[in-house]
């Protein structure tokens, strides 16, 4: 696997929107803004995994084919088994998210650069609300940002759908044309851009066992204008911000 640091998205030069004009910065939760080594993803999804499993009354395997087949027809195994099977998201979201934060250690130099980003910061997050504050609060990034919005804000409809992000904007007042975007997944950031923001795919920094192999490596897409491999740094050196030379 291609390994990089911080560049800015293959076959993007030309198109890239800088930062000069942002004045709100949208993140992602998980696998953006905590490293793999915390496994919390990993604990998450094995969670995922029993819940299907005590619910169907069916063996791990099974469950865990199921589980996929739904992230990959619906964009999340509770959006799913909501359509399919009429659960309580808030009871899967609780079960979900009981899992161990103790990995996650403090991360002064992602505060500090979140920090001094000119204008609003947010967290746009398939996960809970409970999850993104236990998560911020572990990192120690939490003082910087004004809000989450979470999956039950935006009512059980998972990223990329557009709904989402145009509840998330509306709720929030955003002018998408000057926002930034910061997501491990690339598709999360196809409607982002195509809304006027400014578009950052965040990827491990080593490679990561928990996950594909694909949605590790750098992408070559229009609507990917940034790649890096080390958020705090980029956002410290990469974004321009403060910078005399910075511009569009």
């Amino acid at each position: 696997m291609k390994m990089i640091d911080t560049v800015p998205a293959a076959g993007a030069e030309k198109a890239r929107r800088g930062f000069a004009h942002v004045d709100t910065w949208i993140f992602d939760l998980d696998n953006t803004l905590y490293p793999h080594e915390a496994q919390l993803w990993p604990q998450v999804d094995e969670r995922i995994t029993l819940f299907v499993c005590d619910f169907f009354g069916m063996d791990g395997l099974s469950a865990r084919a199921l589980q996929k087949y739904y992230y990959n027809r619906y964009g999340t195994t509770l959006r799913g088994l909501m359509e399919e099977q009429g659960i309580d998201p808030r009871d899967f979201l609780a079960f979900a998210h009981s899992i161990d934060y103790s990995l996650l250690a403090p991360d002064p130099a992602l505060a500090t650069a979140i920090g001094a980003l000119p204008g609003r910061k947010l967290i746009l997050t398939n996960g809970s609300r409970g999850h993104a504050e236990a998560v911020a609060e572990r990192l120690g990034i939490g003082a910087p940002f004004e809000d989450i919005f979470d999956i039950a804000d935006a009512g059980f409809v998972p990223k990329p759908e557009p709904a989402t992000y145009a509840s998330f904007l509306d709720r929030h007042g955003i002018e998408a044309s000057r926002a930034a975007m910061f997501e491990d997944l690339p598709k999360n950031l196809a409607e982002p851009h195509r809304l006027g923001m400014t578009t950052v795919l965040v990827l491990p920094k080593t490679p990561d066992p928990f996950r594909e192999l694909h949605e590790q490596e750098e992408v070559v897409a229009s609507h990917i204008e940034y790649t890096t491999r080390d958020l705090s740094g980029f956002l410290v050196r990469d974004t321009g911000i403060g910078r005399a030379d910075a511009g569009p």
